[in-house]
């Protein structure tokens, strides 16, 4: 077998030393347009997983590396002059060109050849190859060439970055944080070798625009920041190397191969380096297509479609991971007003593979900060005891208005679809009072229709009778009398999207007698849906009056809180979205035309509700569709809402356009409701994939959310917050008489579990690789 490696970076050089190792009769050469000591960038960093990857792989380029590395532990944030560090993060970094000279070492030593100052722009060349290996970085001109068929698409993050160096030498991996007068400025640091460090400085466009830094003026660029970074430097000079300003490239093909080509590195896909080394990534995948390849000696075809089956879902949950983690830099400067040590835990937890949890088994004194600081600061301190910064964040109290839950977990509005002519029954009291006696902090009943039309389907709930009321007053008597949980109504009404069946009939299909629909503009859901009626002005005084009723009811009915249904597509939601809302009048246009008739409806019902009462407003912060609601949309909604007595947004996505193409992953949402708590300054809950304690406290403690909701692991688990407070050895006040008596039972159960899984996440973590 011929193979022709085109670009001479590490995951090129590496992927060479593994299949040549493997398969001595193999010709592999390496075409590298550069000398063999030109190196841009500085250093290059690797976890301890990936070191002991390394080992597995080829002790010798092991060997060699790891002689050559420095290594540190701890992480240190530092802003504006105060710092912490955070202990048990196993990191080591190495010159870029002491990386290359050593991997140079190791293809000689096993007999690849290679080729300096080459023009690798010409493919024809290397025709006579069974496989082209085109790793020649994120402006690679084979990609290029190839992109429709690879797929390519390539996206410009709004950042500026700019990569120096410098002499500082460096305990730790540390994060200096920089406010200015025109924004934020972060330095991400690591020393590589004795005497030299790497020095990644980044900010946003605006930053960037008012500071005056040119892309490619060095000489201004270090004299700019030498002076912010003066403290940081302590004297120490910054040093270029073809340092100019850049946005990340957001890289992904849709194939990583056509016909002999194959792609590798960062021309394949790129990972923000705030989450490791694209080196990393690239070493990685090397690994990956040399397994491949030497399975399939005689079948390229073969082997490059085992590399992409057994790759391509790694490396899109590591870009994804990394674009969560760019996003949270992106907004850099919303993030610095929180208090310190919420600011760091923030930093470290922002790409959400590390959680609160994790950091505990690293550094206990680095937790235990971040959650004295959390009480210090709660909207209801925590008692003054000596457990109290134990007390886990999601267990603390919180308040709205007059009331007070008496922990932070929410049952999130799921439809039953039970419910017979809008009545709720028995089915709603235990499902209701099951999850209150279960030790929910809040829960929010499931949409429940103003009126008859305004249901979603037959069998969903309503308010606007007198005897769905008493019905409801049962369940609400119930869980006041037996439970220190409190119960809130989510009111809305269906729009486009009523008239359905209930989901195990049908997805979003109309019933058969279906009656006629309202929305804001005449736009159909579905193909299956028909075409609703856009609302006149006497439909809106209708609508607004049945909402004001439903207020009155959800009052005398015993309701403790209201949450307004403008969310997902539902009939306020679909005045909001540019999508949805096309009318020519004054309640189409801009967002401020399309708040208007929510706004108004929202108004009226405030003024209905008791004043000592809370209200809460469930949006979409994201249609996930192009063209649909913006960022900035999100925010002015959220600022009318809460301008107008909204006491907490509850922030959800989506379900806006049958069309939608949502990124799902854990913990999804909690962006959206980050954006709008801290730029807004409203409490906010969020929701989304959300699954365990450990997720609920990280979420609260980096401040993205003051409540978190639970769907469906709470439809699985009425007990789930018992559990997770056996889990956490939270002795609960409010477990009611008849069921305490089981506490005996299940807090050494949950004790000795999380014992056992703490201890095999211990096991599990790498073997460090620090030199002796």
């Amino acid at each position: 077998m011929k193979i022709a490696v085109i670009g001479g970076g590490p995951g090129g050089l590496y992927f060479s030393i593994l299949t040549k190792k493997a398969m001595p009769h193999c010709q592999i050469d390496v075409y590298e347009r550069n000398k063999p000591d030109d190196s841009f960038g500085f250093g290059v960093v690797f976890s301890d997983e990936t070191l002991g990857e390394f080992l597995k792989r080829d002790m010798q380029s092991y060997e060699l590396i790891r002689s050559q590395f420095a290594y540190w532990d701890d992480i240190i944030v530092a802003r504006d002059g105060q710092e912490v560090s955070i202990a048990g993060n196993g990191f080591c970094g190495c010159s870029r060109k002491t990386l290359l000279k050593l991997l140079h070492q190791r293809c000689r030593e096993e007999g690849v050849i290679l080729h300096f100052e080459q023009n690798i722009d010409d493919i024809s060349q290397y025709q006579d190859a069974d496989i082209i290996l085109a790793s020649d970085g994120i402006s690679s001109g084979i990609r290029t060439q190839y992109e429709k068929e690879f797929g390519t698409k390539i996206s410009l993050k709004k950042n500026r970055f700019v990569w120096l160096g410098s002499t500082k030498p460096l305990d730790a991996f540390t994060y200096f944080f920089r406010s200015t007068p025109h924004g934020t400025i972060v330095a991400h640091t690591y020393q590589y070798e004795a005497g030299m460090s790497t020095w990644i400085f980044e900010c946003s466009d605006e930053t960037w625009q008012k500071h005056g830094f040119e892309v490619t003026n060095e000489a201004d660029t270090i004299a700019k920041i030498a002076e912010i970074f003066a403290a940081e430097l302590d004297g120490h000079s910054l040093i270029s190397n073809k340092s100019h300003w850049r946005q990340f490239p957001h890289v992904t093909n849709e194939k990583w191969y056509h016909n002999n080509i194959v792609l590798l590195g960062d021309a394949k896909a790129t990972a923000h380096y705030s989450i490791g080394s694209g080196t990393k990534l690239a070493m990685d995948c090397a690994i990956g297509l040399s397994d491949a390849v030497i399975a399939n000696p005689n079948n390229v075809q073969a082997a490059f479609e085992q590399y992409e089956k057994t790759r391509r879902n790694t490396v899109e949950m590591i870009q994804y991971a990394a674009l969560v983690s760019l996003d949270w830099f992106e907004h850099m400067d919303r993030h610095m007003q929180h208090p310190f040590y919420q600011f760091a835990f923030g930093c470290m937890t922002r790409s959400k593979k590390v959680t609160f949890e994790n950091l505990r088994l690293r550094d206990k004194s680095f937790t235990d900060k971040v959650l004295a600081e959390f009480h210090q600061n709660a909207v209801i301190p925590s008692a003054v005891i000596p457990s109290a910064v134990e007390e886990p964040a999601a267990f603390t109290k919180f308040r709205l208005r007059d009331l007070e839950l008496q922990n932070r977990i929410v049952m999130s509005a799921m439809g039953q679809y039970s419910a017979t002519d809008g009545k709720v029954s028995d089915w709603h009291l235990v499902h209701y009072g099951s999850r209150a006696t279960g030790g929910v902090g809040l829960i929010i009943s499931e949409m429940t229709a103003v009126s008859e039309t305004g249901r979603i389907t037959l069998g969903c709930a309503g308010i606007y009778t007198q005897e769905q009321l008493v019905d409801w007053k049962k369940i609400t008597d119930f869980i006041h009398q037996n439970t220190q949980a409190k119960i809130g109504i989510q009111l809305g009404h269906s729009g486009r999207k009523g008239a359905v069946k209930k989901p195990w009939e049908g997805t979003n299909e109309p019933i058969e007698l279906p009656w006629d629909l309202l929305s804001a503009s005449p736009i159909a859901f579905n193909e299956k849906m028909p075409i609703p009626k856009e609302m006149t002005l006497e439909d809106m005084d209708l609508i607004t009056d049945q909402f004001v009723l439903a207020t009155h009811n959800a009052d005398k009915a015993g309701f403790d809180l209201i949450e307004l249904q403008a969310h997902h597509g539902f009939l306020l939601a679909s005045f909001l979205s540019p999508l949805t809302n096309i009318r020519a009048d004054e309640f189409g246009g801009s967002i401020e035309n399309r708040l208007k008739f929510p706004l108004r409806v929202f108004t009226e019902m405030r003024k209905a509700f008791p004043p000592h009462k809370p209200m809460s407003v469930r949006i979409s912060a994201s249609d996930w569709a192009e063209n649909g609601i913006t960022e900035e949309e999100v925010i002015i909604i959220a600022t009318a809402f809460k301008n107008a007595g909204a006491d907490i947004i509850n922030v959800s996505t989506g379900n806006t356009v049958a069309h939608q193409k949502p990124q799902i992953g854990r913990m999804w949402q909690t962006p959206f409701s980050d954006a709008v708590r801290n730029t807004v300054h409203i409490p906010t809950i969020t929701a989304g994939y959300i699954q365990d304690i450990d997720q609920i406290n990280t979420i609260l403690l980096n401040g993205r959310a003051d409540l978190v909701a639970l769907g469906r692991p709470l439809l699985a688990d009425a007990n789930f917050v018992r559990n997770t407070q056996a889990y956490e050895q939270f002795e609960a006040a409010d477990i009611p008489n008849p069921y305490k008596a089981g506490s005996s039972h299940l807090y050494p159960l949950k004790a000795a579990e999380r014992k056992q899984t703490e201890s095999m996440k211990k096991a599990l973590k790498p073997k460090s690789n620090k030199k002796d």
